[in-house]
């Protein structure tokens, strides 16, 4: 006998609501992320973006990929090997991201510039290096976006010695509205299944980049975006374009 609460169609109706949620919440902090985006582009502004964990998949989406914005990074841990001159076995361990000194070293090898943004992706916004990065960039003077869960942050204490959390110190905060712990399905031995916050944060990312790419149209500007490589001179177009950026652009790895 199957569990009633369990099932892929309890899982698409409760993330299809997650989904509507997000998207009426984050109306206005839609428009203020966009803006900062569009503001970095038309400024010859690259956008960096973020995340450890899952939340990789989010900064997978904003950096690189079929209809996205060209000037975009994705900064990753492989980037202490890729570029960084470390080992590969340097992320095998676990404690990685507790690295004293570790989201000053990913800054450095992102070779950001002042006009550049970021985008720091966390589900519960308190892991170490994820504030360690954010207080960095504030630091360094630029502009910042948050895709979080503000129900997980708030539920939950800060870590960092510093008292704060990711969405502290962003200037526009996206609340994925994932539930405390990211899954929605209840077992029954206790425990939850079914992770969402990748689908609600990628949305909103990409509405982010919609009205961003429509804020640069309108106010004259040749917007830089990615078509499929996969596309017939899809791939030399697309390098066309990231010339304009030479020596900038870093996709990270692993």
């Amino acid at each position: 006998m199957t569990d009633p609460q369990i099932g892929a169609s309890l899982f698409a109706d409760q993330a299809r609501a997650a989904l509507d949620a997000a998207i009426d919440a984050n109306k206005e902090a839609v428009t203020v992320a966009a803006r900062l985006f569009a503001d970095c582009v038309a400024a010859d502004g690259v956008i960096h973006a973020f995340g450890t964990g899952h939340s990789q998949a989010t900064a997978l989406e904003i950096s690189g990929r079929a209809g996205g914005l060209i000037p975009t990074n994705r900064i990753g841990l492989g980037d202490l090997v890729l570029r960084g001159g470390e080992d590969r076995s340097v992320l095998a361990d676990p404690l990685l991201e507790r690295r004293p000194g570790l989201a000053a070293r990913l800054y450095e090898l992102s070779t950001p510039r002042p006009q550049d943004l970021f985008v720091i992706i966390s589900n519960s916004g308190v892991n170490n290096s994820i504030v360690d990065m954010a207080q960095l960039v504030k630091e360094k003077g630029h502009h910042l976006v948050a895709i979080t869960s503000m129900e997980h942050t708030r539920s939950v204490p800060a870590l960092h010695s510093s008292g704060k959390r990711l969405a502290d110190l962003a200037d526009a905060v996206l609340d994925n509205g994932a539930p405390a712990g990211d899954a929605l399905l209840p077992l029954p031995g206790g425990g939850h299944l079914c992770g969402v916050s990748t689908l609600t944060s990628s949305t909103l990312a990409q509405m982010v980049v919609a009205d961003s790419v429509a804020l640069l149209l309108a106010e004259g500007h040749d917007v830089p975006v990615y078509i499929s490589a996969n596309l017939p001179g899809g791939f030399e177009r697309n390098a066309t374009l990231e010339a304009r950026y030479e020596g900038r652009l870093h996709r990270g790895g692993f």
